[in-house]
């Protein structure tokens, strides 16, 4: 199995989300692959979920067709480890609490050391209840990611000092979607962070062009895209995963430069 250190051991990190099965779970397994060949260092799956509170149109539209299209958690495991045949970067879940809870929290977690998934986020967990799911991740052996948002001030020590795998740095708040601006002063969420953790951490939420990815990786370990992607994938359907390639490589090609 990858472990999820191996995405900020070359450089800042470049991390995809996508969620399954929009349009179809082959055009995401086409879509991953060209990501992962294009410079994704690592990459989030979404699992659909009805009611994805964290997420702005975008991703929730394409948690409705994903739906629609009759796609299950049991079909996302069975797609994960094809997917595993061939694909080595580490892979994260990112889904809410009700469906793991749904599908039963040690056979969920159990499923994902089964198949190879390195990590799991769920964004409608405060950090304070996360122990109804971070024993039974450690056990599996699979990464519970924290999530540091704008308003969480004095938390951050506290929520740094308990990293795992990556901190997830959410740079603005509401919903996930593109922005045109991010104001908020990541660096000294950053700064807080580095005082409290070895554990390295990567900026989300809002991040849709080459200058915005290199400005948050220029201040953190990494810059997390998902709405831009799905956004591809909405527009292009089954033809998207060239354009995702296409995308990851832009994105990535911009962070390289930093020093």
């Amino acid at each position: 199995m990858s472990n999820i250190a191996d995405a900020f051991d070359h450089g800042k990190a470049f991390i995809a989300f996508i969620t399954c099965g929009d349009p179809d779970l082959a055009t995401t397994a086409a879509a991953v692959r060209e990501a992962a060949a294009n410079g994704a260092d690592l990459i989030e799956l979404g699992i659909p979920f009805s009611d994805p509170t964290a997420e702005g149109p975008v991703i929730q539209e394409a948690n409705v067709r994903a739906l629609a299209g009759g796609v299950t958690t049991d079909k996302v495991f069975e797609f994960v480890r094809e997917l595993r045949r061939d694909v080595t970067i580490p892979l994260v879940f990112m889904t809410y609490a009700n469906v793991v809870f749904s599908y039963g929290s040690e056979r969920f977690l159990a499923r994902c050391r089964e198949v190879g998934i390195d990590g799991l986020i769920l964004p409608d967990v405060p950090f304070e209840e996360r122990e109804e799911f971070l024993p039974v991740c450690r056990e599996c052996g699979v990464k519970f990611i924290s999530l540091i948002a704008p308003t969480s001030s004095d938390r951050i020590a506290m929520i740094a000092k308990e990293a795992e795998g990556f901190l997830y740095i959410v740079s603005s708040l509401g919903v996930t979607g593109t922005r045109g601006e991010i104001s908020t002063d990541i660096a000294s969420i950053v700064a807080e962070v580095r005082k409290n953790t070895d554990i390295p951490c990567a900026v989300g939420f809002g991040i849709s062009k080459p200058e915005q990815a290199r400005a948050m990786a220029s201040v953190s370990d990494g810059a997390i895209v998902g709405s831009a992607i799905v956004k591809l994938l909405a527009q292009y359907g089954k033809d998207a995963p060239t354009y995702v390639g296409e995308y990851v490589k832009s994105m990535k090609d911009a962070m390289k430069t930093i020093g």
